[in-house]
């Protein structure tokens, strides 16, 4: 087997205290690799450092100077830190569409404050934390149907890519005379494409396409800073260089978290804003986790990932540094795939990646040079990334039978309804809760209705009422939010 081969060492660095922790002559590799698929990591993931801000910074409560720090101090601390612990080549960073599930829905839908929807992800954080340390996690997660984690996936990715052209300019909701009818005062519809903005938009996204289509890796990131070019170029005033480029960065957000979020949204909707997130960014992690093991053979034969409460507990830690620095909720990258495919296999070429995205800390000012726009189309492509979880995939399975996996039967109504609700009510309602919630209610319904309620997990039951009481708050509570 190709993991007990002895690899090369680079300059006999391997034989010395890398070889001894990370063991990279039993997994196939040395450290010259391992630098390299740091670093092709480490480009592939590079683009968070701008798209979290243009994200966070959606209502001038935070500054992007601020955000890019704390994302970059976040990424780069707990990516070393499961290098270290786990020895697995899985990098972690602030979590996109969850840093959208705090902005767009906390903040913007139930006007909370930057620190209290903070507060939502440490607590969801330590939550997360004592289902790792307990081993409830796997049993939750066992507990969850598939289609409903695939949809929730799916619907954040709907999500962002929503957000993505909202940013670019290229839809917009219409106004005036002939939306005077509109129930809620406007009508999305196509922006017209005659401005420099859009121009900057569709010109990164034709980049990064294109590179994609080629297998360029870090073509989100090329296409980013090629749109940033581009917007400096056009006329319009599109972007400007910032005051003070190397000003450095910003802890200030350090620390800025309240739990006074239960005080202003009440024990029930505190709760199920809590479980709502834990929801996405549960099942965002264990898809990655397997995908990535996948591809660097830390699987067993059953498809299993070893010691895996290692890499679960790291992640649930890094939920808490997010929300405790104000970054949004870090989360382990799918992008890590990209170190791995180039030879990465041990915890080495993460704590490659961490240590670049700390030693960025000194030019973090630099993002502000990045306009939102120039940043639209990394959220366009990553949202149509998060889509192909709907795709079919044939897998091997230990007895040698190819399975075909991954396809959710749309004409089937107890498949298809919870699947379609879910991904579609949260770019709708711009809300990632209503979604899950939508989804967990029309799950049990169908079920039932069809004569199948001991089919249904009793936490899917549990976890439907509290979101049909949290969706009758009005009529119930008379709630303002």
């Amino acid at each position: 087997m190709a993991a007990s081969r002895t690899a090369p060492s680079a300059g006999g660095e391997a034989d010395g205290f890398l070889e001894r922790w990370f063991k990279l002559r039993a997994h196939g590799t040395n450290v010259r690799t391992e630098l390299l698929a740091g670093l092709t990591t480490f480009m592939v993931m590079a683009y968070i450092i701008a798209v979290n801000p243009a994200t966070l910074t959606f209502n001038g409560q935070l500054t992007t100077i601020q955000v890019a720090t704390v994302t970059c101090l976040v990424a780069g601390v707990m990516s070393i830190a499961m290098g270290l612990y786990t020895n697995r080549a899985v990098a972690l960073a602030p979590g996109l569409g969850l840093n959208a599930v705090v902005a767009y829905t906390f903040v913007g839908s139930m006007g909370l404050s930057f620190p209290e929807a903070m507060g939502i992800v440490v607590a969801e954080g330590i939550v997360i934390t004592l289902l790792v340390l307990t081993g409830v996690r796997q049993y939750v997660l066992e507990a969850i149907p598939l289609e409903l984690k695939r949809a929730i996936s799916v619907g954040i990715g709907l999500f962002i890519l929503f957000l993505g052209l909202k940013n670019a300019g290229i839809i917009t909701f219409m106004t005036g005379s002939d939306a005077s009818s509109a129930t809620f005062g406007g009508i999305l519809e196509l922006t017209p494409l005659n401005t420099w903005p859009i121009f900057v938009a569709l010109a990164g996204l034709l980049i990064t396409i294109v590179m994609m289509a080629m297998g360029i890796r870090a073509a989100i990131l090329w296409g980013l800073l090629a749109s940033t070019v581009i917007a400096f170029i056009v006329p319009g005033d599109v972007t400007s260089f910032p005051k003070h480029p190397f000003a450095g960065p910003d802890f200030s957000l350090v620390g800025q978290f309240s739990f006074n979020f239960v005080a202003k949204l009440g024990i029930l909707s505190s709760v199920l804003a809590v479980l709502s997130f834990m929801l996405a960014d549960f099942f965002d992690t264990m898809g990655t986790l397997i995908g990535v093991g996948g591809q660097a053979g830390y699987l067993d034969e059953d498809g299993q990932l070893p010691d895996a409460e290692k890499p679960l507990l790291i992640d649930s830690l890094a939920a808490i540094a997010g929300g405790a620095t104000s970054a949004s909720s870090a989360t382990t990258y799918v992008e890590s795939a990209a170190g791995v495919s180039v030879g990465g296999r041990t915890g080495l070429v993460v704590v490659v990646t961490g240590a670049l995205f700390l030693l960025s800390l000194p030019f973090v000012a630099l993002v502000e040079a990045i306009p939102s726009v120039a940043t639209a189309p990394a959220l366009i492509v990553v949202g149509f990334l998060m889509v192909g979880v709907l795709s079919e995939k044939e897998t091997v399975g230990a007895d040698g039978r190819v399975r075909k996996t991954g396809a959710i039967q749309f004409g089937e109504i107890e498949e298809g309804l919870p699947v379609v609700l879910t991904m579609m009510v949260m770019p709708f309602t711009m809300s990632i809760t209503n979604g899950i919630g939508v989804g967990f209610i029309s799950y049990v319904l169908v079920k039932v209705a069809r004569g199948k309620a001991r089919q249904i997990h009793p936490a899917v039951y549990i976890v439907a009422a509290a979101f049909l009481v949290y969706f009758l708050r009005w009529a119930l509570f008379d709630a303002k939010f």
